[in-house]
């Protein structure tokens, strides 16, 4: 679903970016984990296309994502660390457009909506506008927005900031559900705890390269402070 091939990004003389190779399979959820600084955010960006690749490719769906960033993009949704919203939209005006990004029929939108609000509990919200939101009302109707039409390959940004614990949990478990149904989730997180419950596979960036590419359990053993050891092993 999502193939990442000597994937490598430079600017001027620092390479953010070194030599990345991985493939992500449908129904994975991959936990992408480093330090700060280490390359991740500049991987996720070019994933979505908004960064180019010095060199390398980002294969989507077999879809060359920097050839044919439409037809790639039409698989993918996107969270960003710190996702852009338009203020003076209401929930429900935002959803809307997204469906209409994705060129969704009206029907299919209207039950969409109703089932990702449901889920993320923003629907009493929905005709509120977004300026009135708090930071965790606006990460559930981002998570709900990026999940609308059903993509097949979900990056995500450190997907808790601003989640309570309740909305912590709905995601974790939307997150198992729509990855059993066969989608692809890639997620980087610097909360070791959600690797641990969420993820099947997990790779560690460390200056650039990437460093460890494994299942959870040979990297986390029987619990979370052996993840934590071995991930400050790995990035020392």
């Amino acid at each position: 679903m999502l193939e990442l091939t000597s994937l490598t990004k430079k600017f001027g003389s620092f390479t953010a970016v070194d030599d990345i190779s991985m493939n992500i399979r449908a129904g994975d959820i991959y936990g992408f984990l480093g330090p700060n600084g280490a390359g991740k955010t500049t991987t996720i960006k070019m994933i979505a296309t908004l960064l180019k690749p010095t060199s390398g490719t980002v294969l989507i769906n077999g879809i060359d994502a920097h050839r044919s960033p439409e037809e790639a993009k039409k698989y993918l949704s996107y969270v960003p660390d710190q996702p852009f919203l338009y203020e003076k939209l209401s929930g429900m005006e935002f959803l809307l457009f997204v469906s209409k990004m994705y060129r969704m029929g009206e029907n299919e939108a209207a039950d969409s909506i109703r089932e990702v609000s449901d889920i993320f509990e923003v629907r009493p919200w929905l005709n509120k506008r977004i300026e009135d939101y708090s930071q965790g009302m606006r990460q559930r109707l981002v998570l709900a927005a990026a999940m609308l039409h059903k993509p097949r390959l979900i990056v995500i940004d450190e997907p808790m900031v601003g989640l309570d614990p309740r909305g912590a949990e709905t995601f974790k478990e939307q997150v198992r559900l729509v990855a059993k149904n066969g989608t692809a989730i890639f997620m980087t997180t610097h909360q070791l705890s959600l690797a641990r419950d969420v993820c099947s596979r997990i790779g560690i960036i460390n200056t650039a390269k990437l460093v460890y590419e494994g299942s959870i359990e040979e990297l986390s053993g029987d619990g979370v402070e052996r993840l934590e050891k071995r991930y400050l092993e790995l990035t020392s």
